[in-house]
This record gives structure tokens, C-alpha cells and sequence, in this order.
């Protein structure tokens, strides 16, 4: 069943989702060749304690830590460890944190260093990929029509899409309905309705859409071992439009990107 939100929830969400904004925007400067990704996690696990939430995805279903952190041809749910990141790698470092009884959920794919070309186009198609999404989700479309827009949007640039893991509702609980998957066909699914929550993640595979998993039973690989893309907004449904509760801001600072690509999803200023 989804679960409408009230005005004043989601601006609770809202804060949790900036926590995560802003933890990943920290992290963004720490992402560098000879780092791991277990000290990324001790990092993000202190920023997002520092803002007075505690880790969302942090023995949620077990999990063992505070980051999915998913290099190259993993897709996403990827533990952290000690091994170090080198150049030319990239890295999706998926966050979640908890105030207020609310989850923030947003995730970002990283370069390492200098990536080659076609890894930095599959980024910027995944990310696009993402805000085509997003223009779809307001009043009277449905599930199947954003994810008909990735999809489309994806697969024109000769990726694939993968099936199986797909965006959710968002609330008091990290995984609610709907369910939001990153391909489907127009008119099909759940209508959106003002005050929905949800997040919209799309995964992308340089190859193949199809995926596999390790035996550590959380990492999931692409089926043929080539690079897998990963970005996620939370966003609200307010006056029959698309609202960003998360920002790329905080990355782009770090990283030097000067962009106005959340501009048209804001109807409200952003609660710095």
C-alpha cells in the first residue's frame, strides 16, 4: 500500500535526505586512487552521525555497513573493504541515513582519477537517464511511464538496463510501494498521486542488462564483467510536479561541477 505524505513529513524527508546529500558530498572529496572503501565508510558513518542521524542501511536486512560501495562491474550492494581504489576505476557509493523516524536514500557514481571515455559516457547517460526519469513522475502518470523513459533513454545509447533491482517508495521504511522500476511500458502501473515519496535509481550496464551475484550474498555483478552505472534522487510529488529532496550540490561543489540540472525540480529553494 503506499503511503501519502503530509506536507510536514516531507520536509522531515527532506532533512534526512540532505544528510545523505551532504555526506556524499564529503566523500566525493575523499574519492581518490589508494583509498578504500572501508575508510570511506567510517567516514560517512561519522558525518551522518555528526548530523544527528544514524546510518540507514547499517544492519538493515543484515547489511554490515554504512556504504554500499559497488566499484566497476559491481551493480550496487557491494561491501566495503580494504582493498584500494586505483585509477581509471569508478565507484557508485550508495548512502541512507534515518532522523525523525524518515530515510534519505541517494546514491552517486564517482570517477577515480582519469576514466576512460566511454566509462565517463556511460556515466553522464546514466545520470541524464535519471532526470528523464524524474520529468515523469507527476500528477496522473504512472509507474510504467518513467520507467519506459529510462528505459528508452538507456537503451537508445546501446546500454543495459537491469531488471531485477528497481526503485522504491520511501518513508519510515527504506523499501516501500511502489515499486519503481527503471524500464516498463507508458499507462502501465500505480498512478501517481501529490504527496507520494519515492526513489529513482537507475542502473546501468555498459553491456548486457543481465546481473549476477557473489556468494557473499549482497554484491551483485553485470553478467559479462564490464562497468555498471548507479545514481538516485529522492524526490516528492508536490503540486502535481517532481520535487528533489536530495542534491547533487554538495558533490558538485567538491568536484568543481557548475550545473543548473536540479533547477527545473525545485519549486521550493533548497534548505541549506
Amino acid at each position: 500500500m503506499i503511503k501519502i505524505k503530509t506536507a510536514e513529513e516531507i520536509e522531515l524527508m527532506r532533512e534526512s535526505a540532505l544528510i545523505v546529500s551532504k555526506t556524499l558530498g564529503v566523500l566525493a572529496g575523499e574519492v581518490k586512487p589508494g583509498v578504500t572503501t572501508l575508510h570511506l565508510d567510517k567516514i560517512a558513518e561519522e558525518c551522518i552521525r555528526d548530523h544527528g542521524a544514524i546510518p540507514g542501511f547499517l544492519g538493515l536486512y543484515d547489511f554490515p555497513n554504512t556504504l554500499c560501495m559497488s566499484p566497476n562491474a559491481q551493480v550496487v550492494h557491494g561491501i566495503p573493504n580494504d582493498t584500494p581504489l586505483q585509477e581509471g576505476d569508478i565507484i557508485s557509493i550508495d548512502c541512507g541515513a534515518l532522523k525523525n523516524d524518515f530515510y534519505g536514500d541517494h546514491a552517486y557514481t564517482f570517477e577515480v582519477g582519469e576514466v576512460s571515455p566511454e566509462i565517463k559516457k556511460l556515466l553522464e547517460v546514466t545520470k541524464e537517464s535519471l532526470y528523464v526519469g524524474i520529468r515523469e513522475f507527476k500528477l496522473g502518470n504512472r509507474v510504467g511511464d518513467v520507467g519506459y523513459a529510462i528505459q528508452k533513454f538507456t537503451e537508445d545509447h546501446g546500454y543495459g538496463v537491469v531488471r531485477e533491482l528497481v526503485g522504491h517508495g520511501l518513508g519510515r521504511k527504506m523499501h516501500e510501494d511502489p515499486e519503481m522500476p527503471n524500464y516498463g511500458k507508458r499507462g502501465r502501473g500505480k498512478k501517481f498521486v501529490n504527496g507520494m515519496v519515492v526513489a529513482i535509481e537507475p542502473m546501468t550496464n555498459m553491456g548486457t542488462h543481465k546481473i549476477k551475484q557473489l556468494k557473499d550474498g549482497w554484491t551483485i555483478l553485470t553478467g559479462d564483467g564490464l562497468p555498471s552505472a548507479h545514481f538516485e534522487h529522492d524526490v516528492a510529488l508536490i503540486n502535481g510536479k517532481p520535487e528533489l529532496l536530495s542534491t547533487f550540490k554538495y558533490v558538485n561543489e567538491a568536484l568543481g561541477i557548475i550545473t543548473n540540472e536540479e533547477d527545473e525540480f525545485r519549486q521550493k529553494k533548497l534548505q541549506l
